[in-house]
């Protein structure tokens, strides 16, 4: 009979029908009823809309997290793969007020904040649209917002819950700021960077010296005036006689002490430091340490106060400039030196920060280190090399976390205060509350029973959302009963790059509010890289964009690019051209399965009537089997998506379907040929089995068009225990047999045909000797090879 397929070559325009299909019948979409199957809930990443939404890193990222719930659909479980979009915070204004070219804080707010609503919606339906093309089997029909009233009320219904507990507290401290953000900011924003600046040298008279100076070295004259104290090594040798003794500030006139500090670096400039209020987070310890006054240097615009006097309310780069020609003018200055100074950024913004003391609110986390701890031993890391990245960050966590900002698009603090008394006070839980705009739902004051009050007009941070997904996934506060079922969930996967943040906080919140982890298992992919192994970035400009790549190449194309290329917790490189070369694997597997459509489908047979050759590329099979589970258990599918290539391109078609091809075809031979028809289709039915979470549009047409039992994807994985128990013993015949078969295929093509004198086709009879230890095999490679008799 001829084949099933027709078509010569695999047609990636397919796959938008195949999709179509899957989400009219509702495939994935996960069963809310108890059902006997275990529930496997995925608490993905939800993206966040900016500009063309991902590179192509990002984009093998979320295909590889459909890979996680794909597998475990093979694997029995009812699986719930959620999909939010992160739409809260600062990334929300910039690209609001670039899109519409206005400015937050010279307009209504409310007007604002109806134009973000909308502002990201263009760039939604689009990151909907890639997703749906890359094959994410996600449930699209009921994805969630982070800006939703939904959301927005369990996230301050989780701060209540805080509060409630006394886990949140309000203090005036000095904080990090960016001045271009107008905001508090985490120490988990603030990215460093090496910036080139000048190392300025000043001396500062001694008092009643005569004419005595102390060289201080800093990077930062323009804090001269919030300067309270000069700090050299208790060891400097140069310094010892004046510690203790009073310096003079240039400019200023004010006397400071001269303090011995371990921190001081003799090897840094002159040995000497000035401690400002302030220059860095070791200046805020120091103010602490030596009970320092501090004088507030910049204000909530980002400049200089008051306590400047003639360098008042100006930027830092203007007081700086300001304030060196005139130590110079003064003839302080003794010389400047140009360095890398490691500059401390917002991440956001990628300007400069401040650390100026701010009134906020913070969430209680240094109590909770040592505990946390202990959970990130206990949270099963993949690969757990990246354990060590929140360990590192558990170590360096130094202050509660500040979760107050000063931004418009945010959830609200749900917090309005008493206008007699200026106590807090807080709504019930369970509604979503906008203090800045409405009236509180309570009466009076719970402290002195006033009834005026005045609504908090500050948001959350950005991550007290975020941080809340698993919880909010597993219907947390809303549905006791199916929480219980769901929660732990099962996964986390994500980038390593927010492991200090979206991970680390996510495991504070859920454990303060539940007393458990909130997953049982952390996936952690690596950057997508370019060519050159730098980090694809918009800023860069090495970014490659999925749309068109997916639409050329189609989605299996990519995916299986993403699969083998990336080695899961590395970094990975991307380029067209090795996606391209992605493509041609999938040819391979469209031209095997054409070929083997032509054949009568025999999925069954005892062993005992199996022909040896066909024994043997079973126990292959079988060992092929084992090597991709161990890959699908780690949730590492590079090890699979490479296993099955090397099996189907370089030793089934390559050699075992060449081995069995003059048996498959003699009808004289009935056995013979109904145990190598077996063979074949029970590789090729296993290997599409066991690429179908990688490459699920091609394998879903080939399964239904040549074995036609339904939807591949809810197909059991295949496990060794279903396959005859060979052994290993056979696969000591693989070596010698692809050995042999290359030898004759060298040595056809180095012997020349007497009648045509050219190199003998493959297909040309030959006179070798197959070896002794291959005899079992010598009917089917006689054939193969057209093996003189």
């Amino acid at each position: 009979m001829g084949p099933k397929i027709e078509a010569k070559s695999w047609n990636p325009a397919l796959e938008q029908s195949i999709f179509k299909i899957w989400e009219d019948n509702n495939l994935y979409i996960f069963s809310d009823t108890f059902t006997e199957k275990k529930p496997f809930v995925i608490d993905t990443p939800p993206p966040y809309p900016s500009g063309r939404p991902w590179h192509i890193g990002a984009a093998a990222h979320y295909a590889q997290i459909d890979m996680i719930a794909r597998t475990a659909r093979m694997k029995g479980y009812n699986v719930m793969f959620p999909i939010g979009i992160d739409r809260n915070g600062l990334p929300v204004e910039i690209y609001t007020e670039k899109k519409y070219k206005i400015q937050m804080r010279k307009m209504d707010r409310a007007k604002f904040l109806e134009l973000c609503s909308h502002a990201l919606d263009d760039l939604e339906k689009e990151m909907i649209l890639i997703m749906k093309s890359m094959g994410m089997s996600c449930n699209f029909k009921d994805y969630y917002r982070t800006d939703s009233n939904e959301f927005r009320t369990l996230t301050q219904s989780t701060f209540i819950d805080l509060w409630k507990q006394g886990l949140v507290y309000i203090a005036n401290r000095p904080n990090n700021y960016c001045p271009d953000c107008g905001t508090t900011i985490a120490d988990q924003e603030i990215v460093y960077k090496d910036i080139p600046t000048k190392l300025v040298y000043i001396n500062f008279m001694l008092k009643a010296s005569d004419n005595r100076t102390i060289t201080i070295a800093t990077t930062r004259p323009e804090l001269l005036f919030a300067c309270q104290a000069v700090i050299v090594n208790p060891q400097d040798e140069r310094y010892k006689e004046l510690q203790g003794k009073t310096a003079i500030l240039p400019l200023f006139s004010r006397e400071i002490p001269i303090l011995p500090h371990h921190s001081v670096k003799p090897e840094f400039g002159s040995g000497a430091v000035m401690v400002c209020s302030y220059g860095d987070q070791n200046d805020v310890n120091l103010f602490r340490e030596l009970r320092l006054q501090e004088i507030v240097a910049f204000n909530e615009n980002g400049l200089t106060t008051l306590e400047a006097g003639p360098y008042s309310n100006l930027n830092p780069q203007k007081a700086r400039i300001r304030i060196i020609e005139d130590l110079k003018k003064a003839g302080v200055v003794e010389k400047e030196e140009n360095i890398l100074h490691r500059t401390p950024l917002c991440e956001r913004s990628m300007n400069p920060i401040e650390i100026i003391p701010l009134q906020d609110y913070y969430i209680k986390q240094l109590e909770y280190i040592p505990q946390l701890k202990k959970l990130a031993m206990q949270l099963n890391f993949h690969p757990p090399m990246h354990r060590q990245i929140l360990l590192n960050w558990l170590d360096s966590v130094a202050i509660d976390w500040p979760i107050s900002r000063r931004r418009f698009y945010g959830t609200e603090i749900p917090i309005w205060y008493c206008n007699n008394c200026k106590t807090p006070n807080l709504p019930e839980a369970g509604k979503y509350y906008r203090p800045w705009k409405e009236n509180p739902p309570f009466q009076r004051c719970h402290k002195c029973s006033s009834t005026e009050f005045t609504g908090e007009d500050r948001t959350f941070d950005t991550w007290m959302d975020s941080s809340i997904t698993p919880l909010f996934i597993t219907k947390y506060g809303r549905d006791k009963s199916l929480h219980c079922h769901l929660y732990p969930t099962q996964i986390r996967p994500q980038a390593k790059d927010i492991i200090r943040t979206w991970l680390y906080y996510t495991i504070l919140r859920c454990f303060q509010l539940t007393d458990k982890l909130p997953w049982s298992d952390a996936w952690i992919m690596g950057y997508g890289a370019d060519e050159k192994g730098e980090k694809m970035s918009k800023s860069k400009g090495n970014v490659i964009d999925p749309y068109p790549i997916v639409h050329h190449y189609g989605a299996d194309t990519m995916r299986f690019w993403s699969a083998s290329e990336a080695n899961l917790g590395y970094d990975f490189r991307c380029s067209e051209q090795r996606i391209a070369g992605a493509k041609n694997f999938l040819s391979k597997l469209w031209n095997i399965g054409r070929f083997l459509s032509s054949f009568e489908v025999i999925l069954e047979m005892p062993e005992q009537r199996l022909a040896m050759s066909d024994r043997w590329i079973l126990a292959e099979l079988s060992k092929l089997v084992i090597i991709c589970n161990k890959g699908y258990n780690d949730f590492n599918f590079f090890i699979p998506a490479n296993a099955i290539r090397d099996f189907t391109w370089n030793l089934f078609a390559a050699h075992y379907i060449e081995l069995v091809k003059g048996r498959v075809y003699d009808l004289k031979n009935e056995t013979g040929q109904y145990s190598a028809t077996f063979a074949l289709h029970r590789c090729y039915s296993t290997i599409l089995l066991l690429l179908a979470p990688i490459c699920p549009f091609i394998t879903e047409k080939l399964w239904t068009t040549i074995y036609s039992q339904g939807t591949i994807h809810l197909q059991e994985l295949p496990s060794a225990e279903q396959y005859y128990h060979l052994g290993n013993d056979l696969t000591r015949y693989t070596r010698p047999i692809t050995d042999f078969n290359s030898m004759v295929w060298n040595k056809k093509k180095e012997t020349i045909s007497k009648e045509t004198g050219r190199p003998l086709s493959l297909k040309d009879s030959i006179g070798v000797a197959i070896p002794v230890e291959l005899q079992v095999f010598k009917e089917d490679l006689t054939a193969m090879h057209n093996i003189e008799k």
